[in-house]
């Protein structure tokens, strides 16, 4: 069985190799284990933002960068595919580990996941176990982890702690704003899992988002990263096993939460994320290749004027 942990880490050694062109920097901690900063005390950038989502992939995808237009705006956007949807986004980018250890709080992603199998009925439903002996994560956090964290992320995975490597970025800085859009396929498949769709039917995926500008204050970086899919990610997938009533309840526009930045709806709630609907962390769009019928079917639309407020571009 491919083993995301082993695919990510060839990755994570280039990370490293090319910290200083990536305006990264990787740290190795008094116990051995590798903490790679992506933007808490760095720059960052496009190319390790890109880096990072491939990461978070487990290896089984690929992230590259271009340039769309919203309305007659320009805007940098990730275009991403994986011919393993399941295991990729499943199995590895869902960030589906909440680390709190003392006053250390961070959302996990990436190839570690599997070996710790958080949340374990997703590794359930897709009968998905890595047994790597090298662990590697991807930490949204502001602050670095210590030796104590790292240790924990090792136990957790049953490997030693030399073999631990940890990538972390806020969602305020470039690799942030990069990597949560090179996740709209991840969005597309979490939600037909939580839908009831068997995601191992799944053969190819592609997807493409608009990269959000990077914006100081973490909480309007979480809601205009997240708004770059919710109301302008494209996904497209190739599976068997269509179902109609299933996918036509994929896009974010059928949530009740839909139609307002995500910022404003948290703002609304108190910033109490588990007053919004779930349906809305969903693409804007999906398109589906049935294997069974050779049909197409689509579903959903784009939003340049709920991108344009979220992003608050303005003409001068």
């Amino acid at each position: 069985m491919l083993s995301v942990n082993e695919e990510a880490l060839e990755i994570v050694y280039d990370l490293i190799d090319w910290s200083e062109e990536l305006k990264i920097g990787a740290h190795t901690l008094a116990n051995g284990s590798t903490v790679i900063d992506c933007g808490v005390e760095v720059t960052g950038s496009y190319e390790a933002g890109l880096r990072y989502t491939e990461v978070c992939m487990g290896g089984l995808g690929m992230a590259t960068l271009n340039v769309r237009r919203i309305g007659n705006v320009p805007l940098t956007a990730i275009d991403v595919v994986t011919d393993h949807p399941c295991i990729a986004c499943l199995g590895a980018q869902t960030a589906g580990w909440q680390i709190s250890v003392e006053k250390y709080v961070a959302m996990g992603s990436g190839p570690a996941r599997a070996l710790a199998q958080k949340p374990e009925d997703t590794f359930e439903k897709i009968a998905y176990h890595d047994d790597a002996s090298c662990a590697v994560i991807a930490l949204e956090s502001d602050k670095l982890p210590d030796e104590g964290i790292m240790q924990f992320i090792a136990d957790e995975c049953g490997v030693d702690v030399k073999n631990v490597f940890a990538l972390v970025a806020p969602t305020s800085c470039i690799v942030g704003s990069v990597q949560v859009s090179g996740r709209v396929i991840e969005t597309g498949i979490r939600r037909l899992s939580e839908l009831g769709f068997d995601t191992r039917k799944i053969q190819h995926a592609a997807g493409t988002a608009p990269i959000a500008p990077v914006v100081p204050d973490e909480m309007r970086a979480i809601g205009a990263t997240n708004d770059s899919i919710i109301y302008h990610g494209s996904v497209v997938i190739t599976t068997s096993g269509f179902d109609e009533d299933i996918f036509k309840q994929v896009p974010a526009r059928t949530s009740k939460s839909y139609g307002k930045p995500l910022y404003k709806l948290l703002e609304g709630t108190g910033y109490n994320f588990s007053a919004i609907d779930r349906a809305i962390f969903a693409p804007a769009e999906i398109t589906v290749s049935d294997l069974d019928s050779g049909k197409t079917y689509h579903t959903g639309y784009l939003s340049d004027e709920v991108i344009t407020e979220s992003y608050k571009i303005r003409g001068i």
